[in-house]
């Protein structure tokens, strides 16, 4: 078997999402593939129309049935645990490829004796193959033979997983797999899995169609999500320092630890949380500080840290509660000016 596609499924029956990501996976243009479509415990119909392409398809389409929901996360782990491909890759259940997708990713892996293999993606909010707003998955800086450079530049931005695949054996000799029962598996594993890849290289066109919509994970901000963020960069951090990763990559990983745990966590809190507790924003900092107290020194956070956030980032390590009340203050001022200029 050349590749194996894991689908993790949750309630995704509505609006036709599933059935349209399913329908682009069976019209591949290659053949010696197989689909592993885990159903995640969900409460809408999605079993039964997984189970439908299953009939359709038995050559194509595995069907798997969790009873309890273990996440996306134990959801990838129970089609990694039964997928045959040499090749492994995963799509979200409500985005879709286009028809040669994997064919393209296959072929630039064979041409070049990559290990890993992905492309960029559009953004759209409807289901169409023309092509929206096209992001960048990663850089050409990332691409090659991974050195201690490229695996650098990987932790602190190792992109979407899902816009990749992979060499299944690099994933079964290492022992690589996913958090479950969390939002945001890909930030602890993103990272991780990277170091374990030789040789990344891309296909430079959007193949792959990420579906924008309101309910989305990134458009709601609540306690638990930041909590679940925070969870991805600590499992990430011990994963890294028990694989012994973590002196050798130790700023690029204390960078994307900062990023994770505490700067993306803190801003998307203050500004998207509907009820914010300054309880909250003080564990934020008390974790930061005991992680890596120096983190404001690092050299990429410097670098690539906003200057505004810098500032605000300083003003909490001084004052907790002074930066709880003052940005809260500052947001509020910007959405009045702009209700203003309506």
């Amino acid at each position: 078997m050349k590749l194996s596609v894991i689908v993790p499924v949750y309630n995704m029956a509505g609006e036709g999402k599933l059935r349209f990501c399913l329908d682009s996976l069976v019209n591949q243009t290659i053949s010696d593939y197989e689909i592993i479509a885990v159903d995640d415990a969900s409460t809408d119909n999605s079993l039964e129309i997984l189970r439908e392409y299953g009939d359709r398809y038995p050559e194509k389409v595995r069907v798997l049935a969790h009873k309890v929901n273990k996440r996306q996360g134990g959801a990838k782990n129970t089609g990694l645990q039964a997928a045959t491909g040499e090749w492994i890759g995963f799509i979200d259940s409500d985005d879709w490829v286009t028809p040669d997708y994997y064919e393209k990713l296959l072929n630039r892996g064979e041409e070049t004796g990559a290990d890993m293999v992905g492309c960029d993606y559009s953004l759209v909010n409807s289901h169409t193959f023309q092509v929206g707003q096209v992001v960048q998955n990663n850089s050409s800086e990332q691409t090659g033979v991974l050195d201690r450079e490229k695996h650098g530049k990987l932790i602190m931005r190792s992109g979407s997983m899902v816009i990749k695949i992979y060499k299944r054996r690099v994933i079964v000799d290492n022992h690589l797999d996913f958090p479950e029962g969390i939002f945001y598996e890909d930030n602890c594993a993103g990272p991780v899995w990277s170091l374990y890849f030789t040789r990344f290289e891309r296909v430079e066109e959007p193949l792959y169609y990420y579906y924008q919509r309101q309910t989305s994970t990134v458009h709601h901000v609540s306690e638990e999500k930041c909590r679940d963020r925070m969870t991805a960069a600590q499992l990430m951090l011990r994963q890294c320092r028990e694989r012994g990763f973590l002196e050798a990559y130790y700023s690029e990983i204390q960078y994307r630890f900062t990023e994770l745990y505490y700067g993306v966590t803190l801003f998307s809190y203050m500004l998207g949380c509907p009820r914010k507790k300054l309880a909250f924003v003080k564990e934020l900092g008390r974790g930061i500080r005991e992680a890596f107290p120096d983190f404001q020194e690092n050299v990429f956070y410097r670098q690539y840290t906003d200057q505004e956030e810098q500032r605000m980032i300083a003003l909490q390590m001084q004052s907790d509660w002074r930066f709880f009340y003052y940005y809260r203050l500052k947001v509020w001022v910007r959405r009045w000016r702009k209700r203003l200029r309506r």
